[in-house]
């Protein structure tokens, strides 16, 4: 579990794409960093590269394990990637109505988040039983334990550096 430390990387690069979107709002053009979503599609690639390899030291699976679980997994995280998707047009959705909120924008911003919390939890309710197929039951543990806790850590380095609504 010592790689997990590397998930704060992820943080790291997701902290980019915030103060990114954040600091655009907020900066004269001449000053305004020049991130495209090209770029921030780059970080948003090697984040999710990292947690795979993260995965990968951790699960110490055998060769016939892998060849089943990868392709698993690699359907999960296309599922998940859309949920990534969501929760990222939800954080630009804030920082352009941050200034100027409105008290409607934040009821339907609270309504989206919570949404996206249920679709979550709904999705790894889901991908439980098809990993079960794949692994063994303390690996399947292992794989969910793996997952809540990087995700964990990345909801925590957004929680601390998005502002809170004025």
């Amino acid at each position: 579990m010592m790689k997990l430390a590397i998930a704060l990387l992820i943080g790291t690069s997701l902290l980019l794409i915030q103060s990114v979107v954040f600091a655009q709002k907020s900066e004269t053009p001449a000053s305004a960093p020049t991130v495209s979503e090209q770029d921030i599609e780059l970080m948003r690639s090697d984040i999710r590269s990292t947690k795979k390899q993260i995965i990968a030291d951790n699960m110490k699976l055998t060769g016939a394990q892998a060849e089943k679980f990868w392709p698993v997994y690699d359907a999960y995280a296309q599922e998940t990637t859309k949920l990534g998707d969501a929760r990222y047009a939800l954080i630009k959705e804030y920082a352009n109505h941050y200034e100027d909120m409105t008290d409607a924008q934040a009821e339907s911003l609270v309504n989206k988040m919570a949404t996206l919390d249920e679709q979550t939890a709904t999705v790894r309710q889901q991908w439980i039983p098809k990993f079960a197929k794949v692994l063994t039951g303390k690996q399947n543990a292992l794989f969910f334990q793996l997952d809540r806790r990087i995700t964990l850590l990345l909801d925590l380095q957004f929680a601390a550096n998005i502002p809170l609504v004025k």
